[in-house]
């Protein structure tokens, strides 16, 4: 399915978007992507929700993306005697592993791993950075602290520990089944919560064994610090503002999103920006002016895709708010002042033959008349490498592989088409050609760009580009000469 933009949308579903004609609605709207929030739901549930997603994608003849995030542990405080209680600045409390309800000056706090790690000056952060709390004392098993930031804390809130790396792995054993369960459903993108270090990605990449590509979400301040390691070890990245915000001052977030974004691009990894992006409208049907300006940030930076939460999954609007995603790329992408910003952060690709083919098919693009870049794409690789140029021209990315089309959905600017296996590079030139023209992207008078790699069916092994015109007579006649 064209679209008319080149940043892509994530959609999460939810209790509003669970059935087969809100979730083609939503596809038809402008959804490239789908989340799979593996913290709501059951696997029948989201087994369900894989089912229709796959069913709308073959009523449509258009790939779709299906994303599964993991949910990660989760680390909270244990339960009160009378449910909640209020904390002052200036007092004391103790976090321990007394089962033991709470009260006013203590509560428990079941993960050992925690206090392992803790050391005294650290702070802790209670109900999304609600309550602040310095460790005064600790040992083994408990935590004396004082109170910085007061207020309610109840049960089960969510703890943060921002100033430590904790020695727990990102997947509990909750996201070890559902990792599993995923990949066989067949899965094409795997998000991994509580990444901290390249050794998290690394444990997971050897249980997916191929089976999806892998998606680091950046919510810890460690993970910031490593984002280089974690990167490399990467398929793609999700800036997750949520827990970021909450662990980092919150006018770090800005700059830290605007420098992973562009270190994502030049490795040529789709980046997701996410969390509150039109959070409003989870209520509404207009946005605010802020989470507009918000979106269109993330465009101009150069992201190759933005994501609803539960504004998709939960909210009154789901529809409305990917028709306003749309809208606003559709905006910001016709302005100018998007073209100079992006490609003014244009880095120089490598040195590979691959790097210098998209290289080359991007300035032709871009100093003669042609109409787009078709480039056969059996892994991906060359498919991201072109996106990562940011042409100005449309991508077709063709493939005989479904899962690498699925998998591309997520890359700025790529139209995925499956296309069947071919052996001659003309023959991939028809393809191309005959692609651009189905998706109305230019005339029998237009000419095109297309790359492959000969031998072809081998990965990463982008050798060659032509300039073709888009009438199959003119091909055949030229390579008769």
């Amino acid at each position: 399915m064209k679209r008319h933009r080149n940043v892509k949308i994530v959609a999460t579903l939810g209790p509003a978007s669970n059935d087969y004609e809100m979730i083609r609605a939503l596809h038809e709207a402008g959804a490239d992507v789908f989340r799979l929030n593996m913290s709501h739901g059951d696997h029948s549930e989201i087994k369900v929700r894989h089912d229709i997603i796959r069913q709308v994608e073959k009523d449509l003849d258009s790939p779709i993306s299906i994303l599964a995030d993991l949910q990660g542990p989760k680390l909270r405080v244990g339960v009160f005697k009378n449910g909640s209680e209020e904390l002052v600045e200036g007092a004391s409390f103790r976090l321990d592993l007394d089962d033991a309800e709470g009260d006013v000056n203590r509560v428990k706090l079941p993960h050992k791993e925690i206090f392992d790690a803790l050391e005294p000056g650290a702070h802790l952060l209670v109900n999304d950075g609600k309550i602040k709390l310095r460790v005064k004392d600790c040992a083994a098993n408990f935590a004396d602290c004082e109170v910085i930031v007061g207020g309610t804390i109840s049960n089960r809130k969510g703890v943060n520990v921002p100033d430590v790396t904790l020695p727990l792995a990102a997947l509990s054993d909750k996201d070890r089944k559902d990792l599993e369960f995923v990949c066989d459903l067949g899965v094409d993108w795997l998000a991994l919560s509580f990444v901290q270090r390249r050794a998290d990605v690394d444990e997971a990449r050897a249980l997916v064994k191929g089976r999806a590509a892998i998606l680091s979400k950046i919510e810890k301040p460690n993970a910031v610090k490593s984002f280089d390691d974690i990167l490399d070890a990467s398929d793609g990245i999700m800036v997750a503002r949520g827990d970021l915000g909450v662990e980092l001052p919150v006018q770090n977030v800005p700059p830290i999103q605007k420098q992973l974004v562009r270190k994502c691009r030049a490795a040529a990894k789709p980046v997701i920006v996410a969390t509150q992006m039109l959070e409003s409208m989870i209520d509404s049907p207009m946005p605010t002016r802020a989470e507009v300006s918000d979106v269109a940030t993330a465009i101009y930076e150069g992201a190759d895709a933005i994501m609803l939460s539960a504004e998709s999954a939960a909210g009154s609007y789901p529809i409305e708010a990917v028709n306003t995603m749309s809208n606003v790329a559709w905006e910001v992408e016709s302005d100018p002042t998007y073209t100079d910003i992006i490609e003014a952060s244009r880095r120089s690709g490598g040195k590979t033959v691959a790097d210098g083919i998209v290289s080359a098919a991007r300035e032709i693009a871009e100093t003669t008349d042609v109409k787009a870049i078709c480039c056969f794409s059996q892994s991906g690789t060359t498919a991201l490498l072109v996106s990562r140029e940011r042409p100005r021209v449309p991508i077709i990315a063709l493939t005989s592989h479904i899962t690498t089309a699925r998998r591309l959905c997520l890359s700025w600017g790529t139209n995925c088409v499956v296309t069947g296996e071919v052996n001659r590079f003309k023959d991939a030139v028809i393809n191309a050609v005959r692609a651009t023209l189905a998706q109305n992207l230019a005339t029998e008078d237009d000419m095109i760009v297309v790359t492959a790699g000969v031998p072809f069916n081998t990965p990463g092994s982008t050798n060659i580009l032509r300039v073709a015109p888009c009438a199959e007579r003119l091909i055949y006649a030229a390579d008769h000469e």
